[in-house]
Formats: structure tokens, sequence, C-alpha cells
């Protein structure tokens, strides 16, 4: 993958972070304007998460039909109709729609650059690179919090929507001067009810589905209720803005070391046990701070098991579907993305950071117990994401396997063990 394209994609994947977090700073503006309580507020966010879980499952699946790059620039166009209806709303609930309308495009940016990165890397390279990006992404954080408070602060809610249709159109001209399609020439019709039930029915991917989901909702939490936290304790709106260096210093940390602990040779398993604990320990330090104005230090390890966590989880989750990446990222994104909006309506409703934090590194561990004792090899079913003609060689692999095997045994039980 050359510098360029893989500046682009980290480009991409920063897109629907960066915009959750711009769109942050105006949900005390948005409760403002449109005399809403903190709760009503919050829940933009995970109708937000809902429309994008619906991207999800329509951009991967577009981009296994179509290609990879209409796809995407498909995506960016509906982001930015989106944007320019958002700037348009005159009610809650067209701002709601509009919010809705924005996920549905952002998603592409996602599913479909996670699917171009698969295309070009796999393996301890694909680790890398979601380290790599991991590493990026913890700018994100600070940029779209300290960017969402400027533009708040000079037009409020409209303002963070100008400088979101900015940021989309920018990147559509990123895509259409330098990315290539990477869509396989030939690439098999997946059915995808049939794959739907292989992917409810396997037991890897609903424990990184629901990885993913505690991870992100312990991070989004403090996106839905910290401008709420600081309103409340009559701080400055500005030391909202200020907490993203904080987020983005424990990103950067969680991410370095995740390249160490690889480098090590440190298992997956064990790396992403270590970042659930550190999410603990941050919803404890929440817990006792309460009402402090460190409180946002207990973010920091939150923050830190996030970028740790999140490339191993995201990297191996889906390295039994490798011939249908782009319907098989599409439902597994459907499936996580819907468990964190539903997770996110109800931290929005309970406006609970410490006790919230606390439950989904309960549940990551948890996750890590049981996820060492499921199967590894997740694709029982191959026939499913192969053609015809895959599906005979596989076969045919599958009988010479097995023909090798009872020749060695035969010939083991004839000679006898080997002599050292």
């Amino acid at each position: 993958m050359s510098p360029r394209l893989l500046s682009l994609t980290i480009a991409l994947l920063m897109f629907p972070q960066l915009a959750q977090t711009l769109y942050s700073p105006a949900l005390a503006d948005l409760a403002q304007r449109f005399t809403l309580p903190a709760s009503a507020a919050s829940q933009a966010m995970s109708l937000y998460l809902l429309g994008f879980a619906l991207g999800v499952l329509l951009w991967g699946r577009l981009a296994d039909r179509v290609g990879r790059r209409p796809a995407l620039l498909g995506g960016l166009s509906v982001f930015v109709l989106a944007a320019l209806g958002g700037l348009a709303a005159g009610t809650f609930g067209q701002v709601l729609a509009a919010q809705m309308l924005a996920a549905l495009g952002a998603a592409a940016a996602s599913v479909v650059t996670q699917t171009v990165l698969r295309d070009h890397l796999e393996g301890p390279a694909l680790a890398q690179a979601f380290s790599w990006i991991g590493m990026a992404l913890a700018l994100s954080p600070a940029i779209g919090l300290a960017l969402g408070s400027l533009l708040v602060a000079a037009d409020g809610y409209a303002g963070v929507q100008a400088g979101l249709l900015l940021i989309a159109a920018l990147l559509m001209l990123g895509c259409v001067t330098g990315l290539r399609e990477s869509r396989p020439a030939q690439i098999a019709p997946v059915p995808l009810r049939p794959l739907l039930r292989q992917l409810l029915g396997d037991r890897w991917i609903w424990s990184h589905a629901l990885l993913v989901m505690a991870f992100n909702v312990a991070m989004y939490s403090w996106y839905a209720l910290g401008p709420f936290v600081f309103a409340r304790l009559h701080w400055p709106a500005s030391w909202f803005g200020a907490s993203g260096a904080v987020l983005a210093l424990g990103s950067a940390l969680g991410a370095w070391a995740n390249g160490r602990l690889l480098r090590a040779g440190v298992p997956a398993l064990t790396r992403v046990r270590i970042a659930a604990s550190l999410v603990l320990a941050g919803g404890v330090l929440a817990a006792l701070l309460g009402g402090q104005p460190v409180i946002v230090m207990a973010m920091l390890p939150v923050v830190a098991g996030f970028g740790l966590a999140i490339p191993n989880v995201l990297g191996q989750a889906l390295r039994g579907y490798a011939h249908c990446l782009g319907s098989a990222g599409a439902l597994f994104g459907l499936l996580y993305y819907l468990l964190i909006g539903a997770a996110m309506a109800v931290v929005g409703a309970l406006q609970m950071l410490a006790p919230s934090i606390i439950a989904c590194a309960l549940l990551a561990l948890c996750c890590c117990v049981r996820g060492a004792r499921w199967p590894r090899n997740c694709c029982k079913r191959p026939a499913l994401c192969a053609t015809a003609g895959n599906r005979a060689a596989a076969l045919a692999m599958v009988r010479v396997l097995r023909n090798h095997a009872d020749v060695d045994d035969h010939h083991h039980r004839r000679t006898g063990p080997r002599k050292r």
C-alpha cells in the first residue's frame, strides 16, 4: 500500500469519529436552542449511531456489488446532502433527520475503507496497519472537540454543520483523485440471508461485536455526557473542548502500547484483556473523582484501552470470511453499531458516566474470558463465500488432506513410532 493511499484511508477512517466529536460540543447548544432536557439532546448521538449501522450494511453491500470507489463516493455525497439539510433545519425533528442521514453517509468512510485495507493487506501486516491507524485516530478526539468548541462559539450548531460540509467535500476530492478500485475482478455473489444466519450463529463474531460495542460505548459516553457534566458544574464550555487533548494522549498511548506488545509477541486476546482492565480502572477513577474538575483524567485509561483493543478486535474479527469481506464486513458492522446505538440510548437516558464505563469494562472482560474457549475457525461453511469453482477446489483440498492423513496414519502403524 502506497503512503498516499494509506494517508487517504487514515483520513477517511478519522472522518466518522471526527464528525461525532465535532458534534459533541453542539449538544448543549441544541438543548438550549430547542429547550430540551439533557437526556433528549443526548439521544441525538444514539440516533446518529443507529443511522450509521444502517449505512454500514448499505455501503458494505454496495462495495461488493458496484465497487469500493463508487460506494465510498456515494456515501460522502449523501453526507454532503445531509449537512446541507442540517444547515436548513428549523426544528429538532429536522435536526435528528439530518443527523441520521449524515450518519448513513459517513458509514461508507468506515466500512468501505476497512474493506479497501483488507483488499491490500492481511495477517500481521493488516494488524500493523490498524495499529498505525490507531495512532493517527488518537488525534481525532483532540481535533474534533477543539474544532467543535470553536465552531460552536462562532455559530453554534450551524457552525459545526458548515465545518463538516467542508471536510466531506475535501474527502470526496481526495477519493476522486487518489483512490483506485480494489474490488477483485471476480467476486462471488454472496446470498445475504444465509450469510447473516451464519454470522448470527458464530460465537466468534458475537464476541468481537460485543467487544467493539463495549470499548466504543465506554469512550462515547464522555462525548454524550461530558458537555452536560461541565454544564451542571458551571464550568466553561472551552474546558470540555480542551479535554480532547487528554483523550488524544490516551488514544496515542494505547496505540503505542499495542505496537510494542505486538512486536513482543503478546497474544491478541491478552492485549484486549489489558485494555479492558484499563477501562475498568478509568470507570472506578471516574466514580471516585465525582464532580471534581480532574474527572477528565479518568478518561485517560479509558481511551488508552480503546486505542489498545480496537485494532486487535477489528483486525481479526473477519479472518474466516476472506471471500466476502464487503458483505461480511457490512453485516458485522451493522451488528456492532446496532449494539452501540442501543447502549448509547441507555447511557443517554441514565446520564451516569462512571457506572456506564464500569459496565462496559466488565462486559469486555467477560467476552475475553469466554473468548479463550471459543473456536478460532469462524467460517464453518466456506461455500457461502466462494464461487462454484472455489467450492469444488476447497472440497478437493479437504479430500486431499484427509487422504494424506489416512496414508500417514497407515504408514505410522506399519513402521511404528520414529526413533529419535
